[in-house]
């Protein structure tokens, strides 16, 4: 790493490494307390225990904080850029803001950290216009080294307890989309397979509904997956040539519902982006985003897979 220099831009996006709470709290209070000092708009989105942390430390200053649980928000990482960091900013287009971001926590799945590290590259271009500070937690004594270097990738600035430097590994953040746009590991026998075209679009449908409610989804969780899937389904048979393949099988805590098509899909920020309200393209995968409980996607010259998961 080498040492920061010159102006920052109005966009800042910092890795803070931190070994355990003392650490932790050194490195977070401080930017929180600066951006109350200045009237600045805050929002803490961290997992449940670091949540609880903060709120300790902070006493009475807490009440002037958007507090999130980022195990909530965030468990479909591909929800946190559209509605979580965007909704913040954008209610505070003419403030600056500051954020305290941890999508990378200890108990993410391989799936999960996947789709985190696009997310964090992602930000680097979400946000580049935008007059925001954020800081994003790594917690460097449990995860592994790889989760640091990544970290190091998709951060422009690494602070490790005084030592707060320009990171010589970040690199460009559509690389790091494209370097994990990995072909999903094959799935278990499917309970359900349907090859589907527009005219078998009710009978998708009907299939989600029934094994969701074999599988113990209720209420707005079968509402919610049947939506979810229909949208791609439908994406598959308009924007595609040929039918499309419908996978539903159970996993011990989730369902999971896998369409495959033979389209590519150009734009690997899709979903991740809010798009104009009264502008129909792109609504479907954002949509997908904030209904599933995880969204995987592949996509290449063979065509793309996207995989639904709703935890049981």
């Amino acid at each position: 790493m080498t040492a920061v220099t010159g102006e920052l831009t109005p966009f800042v996006h910092e890795a803070l490494l931190y070994r355990d709470a003392e650490d932790y709290l050194a490195g977070t209070v401080p930017f929180i307390s600066d951006a109350l000092a200045a009237a600045e708009p805050v929002l803490v989105a961290v997992p449940g225990e670091n949540l609880t942390l903060l709120r300790e430390a902070l006493g009475a200053a807490a009440g002037g904080i958007t507090f999130m649980d980022m195990a909530e928000v965030g468990r479909n990482p591909g929800r946190i850029l559209p509605w979580v960091m965007h909704a913040f900013m954008d209610e505070r287009q003419h403030q600056r803001v500051r954020v305290v971001g941890e999508p990378v926590y200890v108990g993410r799945t391989d799936a999960e950290y996947r789709a985190c590290v696009q997310h964090e590259a992602m930000v680097n271009v979400a946000f580049a216009d935008r007059q925001a500070l954020m800081l994003c937690p790594y917690d460097a004594f449990r995860l592994p080294a790889a989760a640091l270097a990544d970290a190091a990738s998709t951060h422009p600035l690494v602070r490790r307890g005084a030592d707060r430097a320009s990171s010589r590994a970040y690199a460009d953040p559509d690389q790091v989309v494209a370097a994990f746009n990995v072909p999903l590991a094959e799935g278990p026998a499917a309970e359900e397979l349907i090859t589907f075209d527009a005219a078998r679009l009710g009978e998708v449908r009907r299939a989600v509904v029934r094994l969701a409610r074999e599988a113990g989804l209720v209420g707005e969780r079968v509402t919610d997956l049947q939506l979810a899937v229909n949208e791609v389904a439908t994406n598959a048979v308009v924007h595609t040539s040929g039918p499309g393949t419908l996978r539903i099988w159970r996993e011990p805590r989730e369902l999971v519902c896998e369409i495959r098509d033979h389209g590519r899909l150009a734009d690997r920020r899709a979903g991740r982006t809010p798009v104009d309200v009264y502008d129909g393209s792109g609504r479907g995968l954002l949509i997908v985003h904030e209904l599933c409980d995880l969204v995987e996607i592949h996509t290449g010259e063979a065509g793309t897979t996207i995989r639904l998961h709703m935890r049981l």
